[in-house]
Order: structure tokens, then C-alpha cells, then sequence
């Protein structure tokens, strides 16, 4: 098949869905199922023409009726999540999603709300949105997820773990992005592995952590529950929780923290103990936020692709929001691939001396 040719930018000139295509090597009613969400289109396809639109800033010249019913569409993104890093990450694609599909976006933090504080918002939510997107925590909240679906509108979770036949869920395979990094440092020699659990409120934390137990198992590794840690996602807690772990009589080689803040943490207090990263000490994180490569050295990571999901998020969330047969309620569990990000934060463990 003959490759369509690179178009020939004119200064001055609107990029064209066409030149759009071309970049991605794909039809134009490809770009425009992608950018206006609609019809089924591959994970890959997908991402490679964002990359296009991206890369040639293109802006979809949607036709006024269009325009008029998506300026209409008001939904919702919501989060506590206290990681800024994961936040940015967020809005970031959230903010692209609704720019693509001129959608309003309403984000609001709950962060400070209790339980009742929240339940009592998602009834008020439920009278001013035509949908929601909720990340962890509040996705794994019944109570919340129970309001909004009783008060009509669909909700589209962004990273949990699992798909829970309630709402929509844009999501990685924690489990096996989990046991796929923990291989990693096997793989290079480490058996005694600390592990920093993530946040107990979160169905991502359990998986990561049955993850990093399967890896350990497959390898004939007992696992040691002095070298596991309870960490809460936040830099702070993964402080604390490198302290335990690097005071042990016998420190671990590695260490796993299940987001990449609280691996960062690690690294800062391995040089204020005087380790060298990754010769004394290999950290490894999850997610490939802002926090993997603003530390020294930088992050052997999981990339969970924040930005795409949630741009991914708008898309689904709006097919069921303009779905046709309002009496059936349209589901989607949308796997996003993950990706093993290696830098320079893992090297194999150091020999011991036995003389």
C-alpha cells in the first residue's frame, strides 16, 4: 500500500483534516471519528492521530448544529486525588478532550468533603451535568458512584482497577504493569525488594500489590513483610515509609513505590543516607507523572497514560450521554496499554562480599 504523502504546510494556512491524515497515515474519516468520538476506532489508531493533532495543532472545524449541541453538553470532572503531579496529568487531558469535542467541562475538587459532604454534592451535581468522570478515590466510592446513577447520568471512571458493571472505565492493567516492572528488577538480580503500597481506599493499590506478590511467587521468592511498607500516594508517606524500609537490619536492594511521588521520596532519602541511586539502592515507580523525571536520577517507571485516559474519558462519556435509546444504559471498560518506561534509576544489585 502506497504511503500518502507528507503534506506541505502553507504559513499562514488552517490545518487540514487532511494533512491530519496524511501525518497519520490514515483516512480522513478516521480523524474525524477520532476527534469528534465517534464510531469505533483501535486504541493505536487512536493515539496515533492525536499525536498528529497534536503535533500540527490541529483545531476540528465542527459544523454550527454540531457546535450548538456539544456547547450544550455540560459534564463534570471531579477529583481528590492530592498527588499534583497525577492532577496535572489529568486536567491536562480532561482540558484537551472537552477543547476537541467543544464540550463543556466543570472541574471541581472535593478533596475537604466528608462522606455525607460528598454524597450530598453528587445529588447537586446530578441537577446541573449531563455526565461525570470520576478518578480514584471517589470512583471507588459507592455511595457516590449510588448518586449520581440514581440521579440519571452516566459517570465514566478514570483508573480503577477493576470494571465494576455500575459505570464506564478507562484503565490500565495494574495487575500485570505491576508484575511486569517487579520481573524488572528480578531480572537484574534482586531478590530482596521493598515494596510501598499505595493509598487502602484505591482498587489500583490491591492489584499493584498482587502484582508485585505474583512476580516474587513466579520467581520462587518468598515475600518478606518486613520489606512491605503502607504508603497513602503522597510524597510525605513515602518518606516515611523509606525510613522503615532503609533502617532494616537488612535493607532491601530495590525498592517498588506504587506511584511515582513516593518513589521519589525514596531517592531523597537514600542521598540524605548516603546511597547512591541505583548503585547502592534501585528505585522504581508507577504512572510516569512530572515526578519520574524531575528527580535524580530519573524514574524506572510504569507509564499509565493519564493525559490520553482522560481525554479517552470525554470521548465515552459522551456516547453515552447522546446515545439514542435512553432505556439502556451503555457500559464501556476501555484497557489502555501501559508501557515500561526504563531510565537510570535500577542497576543490578551489589555483590556482597563473603570473605
Amino acid at each position: 500500500m502506497e504511503k500518502p504523502k507528507k503534506s506541505i504546510r502553507r504559513k499562514g494556512h488552517a490545518v487540514t483534516i487532511d494533512e491530519v491524515a496524511a501525518l497519520a497515515n490514515v483516512s480522513p474519516m478516521t480523524v474525524s471519528r477520532v476527534v469528534n468520538g465517534q464510531g469505533k476506532v483501535r486504541d493505536a489508531t487512536r493515539e496515533r492521530v492525536m499525536r498528529a493533532v497534536r503535533e500540527l495543532g490541529y483545531t476540528p472545524n465542527l459544523a454550527a448544529s454540531a457546535l450548538a449541541t456539544a456547547q450544550n453538553t455540560r459534564i463534570a470532572l471531579i477529583y481528590t486525588n492530592p498527588s499534583s503531579a497525577y492532577l496535572r496529568e489529568l486536567l491536562v487531558g480532561a482540558l484537551h478532550g472537552a477543547a476537541r469535542t467543544a464540550t463543556q467541562l466543570v472541574i471541581d475538587t472535593w478533596e475537604n468533603l466528608n462522606a455525607e459532604a460528598q454524597r450530598s454534592a453528587a445529588r447537586a451535581l446530578t441537577k446541573s451535568v449531563a455526565g461525570a468522570i470520576l478518578p480514584p478515590p471517589l470512583c471507588e466510592s459507592k455511595a457516590v458512584v449510588a448518586e449520581l446513577i440514581s440521579g440519571g447520568i452516566p459517570v465514566v471512571a478514570i483508573a480503577s482497577a477493576r470494571f465494576n458493571q455500575e459505570i464506564s472505565c478507562v484503565r490500565i492493567d495494574d495487575f500485570r504493569a505491576s508484575q511486569e516492572i517487579t520481573e524488572h528488577l528480578i531480572a537484574l538480580g534482586h531478590t530482596r525488594i521493598g515494596y510501598i503500597k499505595g493509598h487502602p481506599n484505591q482498587t489500583a493499590s490491591a492489584r499493584r500489590f498482587e502484582g508485585f506478590q505474583a512476580a516474587l511467587n513466579a520467581a520462587g521468592i518468598a515475600l518478606d513483610t518486613a520489606l512491605v511498607q503502607q504508603g497513602y500516594f503522597s510524597y510525605r508517606s513515602g518518606l516515611e515509609a523509606a525510613e522503615k524500609l532503609l533502617s532494616h537490619r537488612r535493607p532491601p536492594t530495590a525498592i517498588f513505590a506504587s506511584n511515582d511521588d513516593m518513589a521519589a521520596a525514596v531517592v531523597s532519602v537514600a542521598h540524605r543516607r548516603g546511597l547512591d541511586v541505583p548503585r547502592d539502592l534501585s528505585v522504581v515507580g508507577f504512572d510516569d507523572t512530572s515526578a519520574a523525571t524531575t528527580v535524580w536520577p530519573e524514574l524506572t517507571t510504569i507509564q499509565q497514560p493519564i493525559a490520553s485516559m482522560a481525554d479517552s474519558a470525554i470521548d465515552v462519556l459522551l456516547r453515552d450521554i447522546r446515545r439514542k435509546d435512553r432505556s439502556a444504559r451503555m457500559l464501556a471498560d476501555h484497557v489502555v496499554a501501559h508501557k515500561l518506561i526504563s531510565r537510570d534509576s535500577v542497576a543490578p544489585p551489589k555483590r556482597v562480599s563473603t570473605s
